[in-house]
């Protein structure tokens, strides 16, 4: 199957928010996942709730007669694939049909982008998931900047952004969401135009 058949195919039946549990990382860039996926749950009117088998909080919702699980992993970001393979595992949920909304240092605040495989980058919660399940899912990516340095990563990840920065990365989750009825029918290149053209 080519690339551009292997996105019209693809049909989400989880979407994975990464991000740190706790009040005290609520608000930082790391949650970037953690805040795409309560939007939406909150504009489905959908609830999360904890799961110890799963180990983290799972919602869901019906989607053109399909159901759709959301899940907050409640581990800490470094053990996210864990949590994810057990929703997958139980449901039996292909790899393919995986959506995972992470933070992205090697993109701006405001930039977005969605792509289906590739390695870790340094993201410590995508270097477990690939270990749990493989490089086959897929990655919404929600850009935060970077610091300029390497050494300054992982303050910078735990800290909050500032307020125009916070503006344009919630701008970019606004229009992913707007753009997830297209993603849950499978029309993902017409998506990823829309998300990569963004101004």
């Amino acid at each position: 199957m080519g690339k551009d058949t292997a996105a019209a195919a693809a049909q989400f039946d989880l979407i994975a928010g990464l991000g740190n549990p706790g009040a005290r990382y609520a608000d930082t860039r790391h949650n970037a996942g953690f805040w795409f996926v309560d939007a939406l749950a909150r504009d489905a009117g959908a609830g999360f709730s904890m799961h110890s088998r799963f180990h983290g909080e799972l919602a869901s919702l019906r989607h053109a007669g399909r159901e759709l699980r959301l899940l907050k992993p409640g581990t800490f970001m470094n053990r996210s694939g864990q949590a994810v393979a057990a929703v997958a595992r139980y449901f039996k949920i292909p790899v393919g049909n995986i959506l995972v909304v992470h933070d992205e240092l090697d993109l701006p605040p405001g930039a977005i982008r969605l792509k289906r495989g590739g390695g870790h980058g340094g993201h410590n919660g995508l270097r477990d998931l690939l270990a749990h399940l493989g490089a086959d899912f897929w990655r919404l990516r929600v850009g935060i900047g970077h610091p300029g340095h390497r050494d300054k990563v992982v303050d910078y990840v735990l800290e909050r952004a500032g307020r125009a920065d916070q503006a344009l990365i919630d701008t970019a989750l606004d229009d992913a969401l707007r753009e997830l009825p297209r993603l849950l029918d499978g029309e993902l290149e017409k998506a990823m135009h829309a998300l990569h053209s963004r101004k």
